[in-house]
C-alpha cells in the first residue's frame, strides 16, 4: 500500500472511533487505542508509542521521543484531543518524519466536534 491508500484507511478508521466513542471530550491515549483497533482490524499493522531516539553531536540523547502511531511501517500518526488545535503539532511530527525517514505524517485532533476537522497532512518530500 502506497502512503496515501494508507492515509485514506487511517482517515476512516479516525472517523468511525471518533463516532463510536461519542465524539470530544475523552483523553488522547482512549482514541489511540480505538484508532489502533480499527486500524488493526482492517489488517493494518499498528506500532504504537515508538521511542525514537535524538542524535546531537555524535550521542544520542537520554530521552528519546514517542511517535504514538506508525501504520505499515509508513504513516506516522500523532493523536491529540485538545479544544484548540495548535500548529506546532504539525512541527512536531514533521520533526518524527525528518528522524525517520518516513514521508507522511497525519496529526488527528480528536477534541474536534467533527474529526474530519481536525486531521491535517503533514508531507516529507512526498
Amino acid at each position: 500500500m502506497t502512503e496515501n491508500e494508507i492515509s485514506r484507511d487511517i482517515y476512516e478508521c479516525a472517523i468511525e472511533s471518533h463516532r463510536t466513542l461519542g465524539g470530544p471530550r475523552l483523553l488522547e491515549s482512549v482514541y489511540e487505542e480505538a484508532l489502533t483497533w480499527e486500524l488493526t482490524e482492517r489488517g493494518l499493522h499498528v506500532k504504537r508509542q515508538i521511542a525514537i531516539p535524538i542524535p546531537y553531536k555524535g550521542q544520542t540523547l537520554a530521552a528519546p521521543l514517542k511517535i504514538d502511531l506508525v501504520v505499515n511501517e509508513k504513516v506516522i500518526v500523532e493523536c491529540k484531543a485538545t479544544t484548540k488545535y495548535n500548529e506546532l503539532f504539525e512541527a512536531q511530527i514533521l520533526t518524527y518524519l525528518r528522524l525517520t525517514g518516513l514521508k507522511l505524517g497525519l496529526v488527528i485532533n480528536f477534541g474536534e466536534k467533527l474529526v474530519k476537522h481536525g486531521i491535517h497532512r503533514v508531507v516529507n518530500g512526498l
